[in-house]
């Protein structure tokens, strides 16, 4: 029987990367709706709390914590997927850093 490898510990070199997929996640959004669109507030204020928890989980890594950073990146994604997978931001149909419907 295989054993499976369980992670432990949350290296430098893994939350480097984790910050740099959630980075250029943040780079290629784009707010879809249209500007007068109440939809449009609803992306905006997304957008905002995903570039908040990133901002949080980039202080918290440069301070070595990176139980708070993972925490704070995860929760980053996780506003970019939900507005990507309800149609609030445009990621050219990105499936490798969002986690789309289709």
């Amino acid at each position: 029987m295989l054993m499976k490898e369980i992670n432990r510990e949350i290296t430098d070199e893994r939350m480097k990367k984790y910050l740099d997929t959630t980075k250029r996640a943040l780079e290629k959004v784009e707010i879809a709706p249209p500007k007068k669109s109440h939809l449009r507030k609803i992306g905006q204020d997304f957008l905002d709390m995903a570039t908040a928890y990133y901002n949080d989980a980039t202080v918290f890594a440069r301070d070595g914590d990176h139980v708070l950073a993972y925490g704070a990146v995860n929760y980053a994604h996780g506003w970019l997927d939900a507005g990507a997978r309800m149609g609030l931001f445009d990621v050219g149909e990105d499936d490798q850093l969002f986690t789309l419907a289709e």
